[in-house]
C-alpha cells in the first residue's frame, strides 16, 4: 500500500457518500416504472421487505470487510483469508469497471436532456414525437459520445481530489440539492389534477400482481439499488473511522435509499397518472413520457429541467464511487498516485464505453452473444457479476471470517450489536439462496 489512506472525517460525510453511491438512476429512473409495471403498492411492500433484511445485511457486511481490513476490495479479501477468495475482490474491480462504462453513457444523456429542456428542445407533449426524438439521439454516433466524456470528465475530477477534498465534499452538497429538488418536484406532481389516482396506485397494494416474477424484480431491485455485490461499499467502509457504529451507518444508508426510491415514486406515478400516460412504459417513462408530462403542465419547460438535473446528480454520486472502487485497487495495490489513477481509468472506462454508446445507433448489427454491446455489458454486470459478488461476500462474513469482522479492536463491528445471531444467520443462509434465485432468474 502506498502513503497514507484518504478517510472519511465525519459521519454525516460518509453517510452521504454512501447514500449517493446507493441513490442513482435505478432509485429514480428504475423504481418507479418497476413500481407502474408490478402492482404498485404490492411492489412496494414486498421491496422494502427485502431492503430491510437482505439489502441492509449484505451493506453491514461489505462495511464490515471495509473497515476491518482498511484496503480495497482485492486487498481486503487477500488479507482476511487469500487464496480463491481473493478472486472475489478482482471481481468486484472489474464490475465496477464494467458497470460504470455503460452507466456513464446513461449519465451523459441526463446532462443532454437537461440541456435540450433548458433550451426548448423538448417542448413537444406528442409521446411519439419525443420517442422519436430520443431515437434519434441515442443513435446519433457523435452527440452521445461527447455528452459521456463530459459526464466521465466531471466523475473523475471529483475522485482525484481525494476522499475528503473531493469525494465527502461533493457528496456533501450534491445529496441536499437532489432531495431538496426531489421535495420540489414532489410538491408540483401532488399538486397536479388528478394525482391522487397515481397515489392510491403507488399506495394500494395489489396482491394479485404477486407472482415470481415480480418478487424477483423487487428482491434483485433491493439489491441492486443499494451498490451491493461490487465491492463500492467496502471500498467506502475502508475510509471509515473505527469510532463509527457500523449497524447504525448501514441502516443510515439503507434508509436514505429506500426514502428516495419512494419520494421518486410520487414525484413520477402521480403526474403520469395525472394525463392517462402507462405507468409501466419502462425506461422510456423517463426520457419519452415524462417529457411529455412536463410539456402539459404550467412552467413545465423549468420543472423538466430541474428532473433532469436531479437524474444527473444522482448518476454522478453513483458514478464517482464505481470509479473509486477501480481507483482504490490502483493505488492501494499498485502505488499509482490518485490523480493519475483516476484520469487513466476514466480514460479506459470512457473508451469502452464507446462501443455501448454506437451499438444503439450505427453499430446495432454487432452482438456479443446475442446482444447488442450496450445490452451485452448491462448483463453481464447486473445478472452474473453483481449477484455472484453478493453471493460470496454473504457466505465469506458468514462462514469464513465472521470473528474477525466481529473484532473491535481490530476495527470490526464490536460486540454492542443487538442483532448478531439473526445477521450471522441471514449471511450464511436467507441472503446467499435469495440472491442465487436472483441469478438463476437472471440466466
Amino acid at each position: 500500500m502506498s502513503g497514507v489512506r484518504g478517510q472519511f472525517t465525519t459521519r454525516a460525510g460518509f453517510i452521504l457518500a454512501a447514500a449517493g453511491s446507493a441513490v442513482g438512476l435505478g432509485n429514480i429512473w428504475k423504481f418507479p416504472y418497476l413500481a407502474g409495471q408490478n402492482g404498485g403498492g404490492a411492489f412496494l411492500i414486498i421491496y422494502l421487505g427485502f431492503i430491510l433484511s437482505i439489502g441492509l445485511s449484505v451493506m453491514l457486511a461489505e462495511f464490515a470487510i471495509g473497515r476491518r481490513t482498511k484496503r480495497n476490495p482485492v486487498g481486503a479479501f487477500r488479507h482476511l483469508k487469500g487464496g480463491a477468495w481473493t478472486a472475489i475482490g478482482v471481481m468486484g474491480v472489474f464490475t465496477g469497471f464494467i458497470i460504470l462504462s455503460f452507466y456513464s453513457v446513461v449519465g451523459g444523456w441526463t446532462v443532454a436532456y437537461a440541456v435540450k429542456s433548458a433550451t426548448g428542445l423538448m417542448a413537444s407533449g406528442d409521446a411519439k414525437a419525443l420517442g422519436a426524438a430520443f431515437g434519434a439521439f441515442i443513435g446519433d454516433p457523435v452527440e452521445p459520445i461527447i455528452y459521456h466524456a463530459l459526464f466521465m470528465l466531471a466523475t473523475i475530477a471529483v475522485v482525484a481530489r481525494g476522499i475528503d477534498t473531493g469525494i465527502e465534499r461533493t457528496c456533501r452538497v450534491l445529496m441536499p440539492v437532489l432531495f431538496i429538488l426531489l421535495v420540489v418536484l414532489c410538491v408540483r406532481s401532488l399538486t397536479l389534477p388528478g394525482a391522487a389516482k397515481g397515489v392510491a396506485f403507488f399506495l394500494s397494494p395489489d396482491f394479485s400482481k404477486v407472482d415470481g416474477a415480480m418478487i424477483t424484480a423487487a428482491l434483485g431491485h433491493a439489491f441492486f439499488s443499494l451498490s451491493l455485490g461490487m465491492g463500492t461499499m467496502i471500498t467506502y467502509g475502508s475510509y471509515l473511522a473505527r469510532t463509527t457504529n457500523l449497524p447504525g451507518a448501514a441502516l443510515w444508508v439503507t434508509s436514505l435509499d429506500t426514502l428516495i426510491a419512494v419520494m421518486a415514486g410520487f414525484m413520477i406515478l402521480p403526474a403520469v397518472f395525472a394525463f392517462g400516460f402507462d405507468p409501466g412504459a419502462g425506461p422510456g417513462l423517463t426520457f419519452i413520457t415524462l417529457p411529455a408530462v412536463f410539456s402539459k403542465i404550467p412552467f413545465g419547460a423549468f420543472f423538466g429541467v430541474l428532473f433532469f438535473v436531479l437524474l444527473a446528480v444522482a448518476a454522478l454520486t453513483s458514478a464517482i464511487s464505481l470509479i473509486e472502487v477501480v481507483v482504490a485497487y490502483l493505488v492501494d495495490e499498485k502505488g499509482i498516485a490518485r490523480p493519475k489513477a483516476a484520469l487513466s481509468s476514466g480514460i479506459a472506462i470512457f473508451l469502452l464505453g464507446i462501443p455501448s454508446s454506437l451499438s444503439l445507433g450505427i453499430w446495432n448489427d454487432y452482438t456479443v452473444a446475442g446482444k447488442g454491446f450496450f445490452d451485452a455489458m448491462d448483463y453481464l454486470a447486473s445478472n452474473i457479476l453483481l449477484p455472484t459478488g453478493g453471493i460470496f461476500i454473504s457466505l465469506f462474513v458468514g462462514w469464513v471470517v465472521f470473528d474477525k469482522v466481529m473484532d473491535g479492536n481490530q476495527g470490526g463491528i464490536g460486540d454492542g450489536f443487538r442483532y448478531v445471531g439473526l445477521w450471522r444467520i441471514i449471511c450464511r443462509y436467507i441472503a446467499p439462496l435469495a440472491i442465487a434465485w436472483v441469478l438463476i432468474s437472471g440466466l
